[in-house]
């Protein structure tokens, strides 16, 4: 990897130059809420700056695509081109259920689904902060920590619209709440920054998918954002799909916050893209919580992925379930840190944490950080974490009995990752999450060198 010129002072200057250029037409474009901490979001980016291998949490990751390429934002919706179908394509639901959509941080009315619910319930964020004031002020920037994490911060600062998603008080949604970011090159190298806000209300019940993918070659930046609010009793299934090129930069922080007796479950699933980091905390700020977070990544040629996740247990009584698992070929390269803290009011805290990865070359590289943090002491918490090849004995059982080598090969790596594709309970996105895995193995034949 060349190393760049630039030093870190003009790395940052260069987007503190781009909001001062086009900061107040952002503010223009998006409802009055959105642009509030604006300016307060910048000033606290330029004063920590971009992180670097020096910082601990960024150790396995270098940025040096985002100084390296001049990235702007679409300031206004344009024509990219895409037709309804071209966005079915991106679906697994055949058009049914509620789908917005969002090309170039822009939402798209015409390609966007929403007859079966109310648009009260489900709109884009500029919309909400129009219809829904109280709550948007509520819950915007009350818990994702723009002051601690410069990603964040960057995502505040330039925010022009996302999803907003509010499921009543014990109100059951029966169909997913499909939501899909799109970036083209039609208008460059483009700048997103999506923020999406999640409020599920005490006793509801809702799906919510995630589909966030690059079209074109150009180099992207994609900086998402999402607050997650669960109230007592409610659950939340939500699945983000990452899909991207050998250009595309993805940035994704999460944070969710839940109430006692909900439940929560999350599945990252990465296939491809040049440079991605997800950031995702969970907070369990009640008693009889129930949270799991399933991830998936599956990378090849010189791409990275980075998972960096935390789990809070602030109170009694809770389970987290966390299961990553990965597969990389060629130079691809990924890094893992999970943390679980329990802090003292957190008796009875039942924590279980693994990641595990199966590497198809011997040029691919993975660094995984499990952690444990635990101030209670009546607890019950592990975790661990893998990195190897397939088992020999595995494929020599399979060619035993008649099997060829790759077939065998495919077999057990498919299996490998079907452990968390079977984890997702929406059954056409199941479905399509194999069949994305199946298309990426077979690309370039992963591994079959070997």
């Amino acid at each position: 990897m060349v190393r760049s010129t630039i030093n870190k002072a003009e790395r940052v200057e260069r987007y503190g130059a781009l909001f001062e250029e086009v900061g107040v037409r952002l503010s223009e474009t998006s409802g009055s809420l959105l642009a509030l901490p604006r300016q307060r979001a910048m000033a606290r980016f330029l004063e920590m700056g971009f992180p670097t291998t020096r910082d601990e949490d960024w150790r396995y990751t270098r940025l040096d695509p985002l100084w390296k390429t001049a990235f702007a934002p679409v300031l206004q919706p344009s024509d990219s081109g895409l037709s309804v179908a071209d966005i079915r394509g991106f679906s697994p639901f055949d058009g049914d259920g509620v789908q917005l959509v969002f090309i170039n941080g822009h939402y798209s009315s015409e390609l966007s689904s929403t007859e079966l619910i109310s648009e009260d319930s489900v709109c884009s964020l500029a919309q909400a902060s129009v219809r829904h004031p109280d709550l948007v002020r509520t819950h915007l920037n009350r818990h994702l920590p723009f002051e601690e994490q410069a990603f964040a911060a960057l995502n505040t600062a330039f925010v022009q619209d996302g999803a907003f998603v509010r499921v009543g008080k014990r109100a059951t949604i029966d169909y997913p709440i499909h939501l899909i970011y799109v970036t083209t090159d039609t208008y460059g190298q483009v700048f997103n920054s999506p923020r999406n806000l999640f409020v599920a209300e005490s006793g509801s019940r809702a799906s919510i998918v995630e589909t966030h993918i690059c079209c074109g070659d150009r180099p992207s930046l994609n900086n998402a954002a999402s607050e997650i609010v669960l109230e007592e009793g409610a659950t939340l299934d939500h699945c983000k799909i990452q899909r991207g090129g050998d250009a595309a930069v993805h940035l994704d922080t999460m944070f969710m916050v839940a109430a006692s007796n909900s439940s929560f479950k999350s599945t990252c699933v990465t296939i491809g893209g040049g440079l991605t980091r997800n950031n995702v905390t969970t907070v369990l700020d009640g008693e009889g919580i129930d949270s799991t977070l399933n991830g998936l990544y599956v990378v090849d040629g010189e791409e990275h992925v980075d998972n960096h996740t935390l789990i809070e247990h602030a109170r009694s009584s809770c389970e987290s379930h966390e299961f990553y698992k990965g597969i990389l070929d060629e130079s691809a390269t990924a890094a893992f840190r999970g943390r679980i803290l329990v802090r003292r009011p957190a008796q009875k805290t039942d924590a279980y944490q693994s990641n595990q990865n199966l590497l198809l070359s011997k040029k691919a590289e993975v660094n995984t950080r499990p952690q444990l943090e635990i101030y209670a002491d009546d607890v019950k918490c592990s975790h661990g974490a893998t990195v190897g090849q397939l088992d020999e004995n595995a494929i020599f059982y399979l060619r035993s009995r008649g099997v060829g080598f790759e077939q065998a090969y495919d077999v057990l790596t498919r299996a490998f990752a079907d452990e968390v594709v079977d984890r997702i309970t929406i059954e056409p996105l199941r479905a399509m999450v194999a069949t994305l895995v199946s298309e990426k193995l077979e690309s370039g034949r992963m591994g079959r060198a070997s």
